[in-house]
């Protein structure tokens, strides 16, 4: 699967305290969902057991929305959750 960063998923991955490899983990592993404006969105649950922000978590959560162009993938954004 190839897949490429647009520039703005890169900033969010960074400013949301993912990896890369998350990313491309959740849209080889994850769950795909529909998402709005042609977009497909990809959901995974990684073990987490740090802080983020000042608080405690086990667990964190990528919601990575991408579209497809010919035979890769472009990601868009990424969003993470602390659980």
């Amino acid at each position: 699967m190839n897949i490429r960063f647009h520039p703005h998923s890169k900033l969010r991955i960074q400013e949301r305290g993912g990896t890369e490899q998350e990313v491309v983990s959740t849209l080889t592993h994850g769950e795909q969902f529909p998402a709005k404006y042609g977009r497909t969105g990809f959901r995974r649950n990684f073990e987490f057991n740090g802080q983020w922000q000042g608080n405690q978590y086990a667990n964190k959560q990528l919601e990575v929305y991408a579209v497809k162009e010919n035979d890769e993938w472009l990601v868009l954004t990424v969003i993470i959750k602390y659980f």
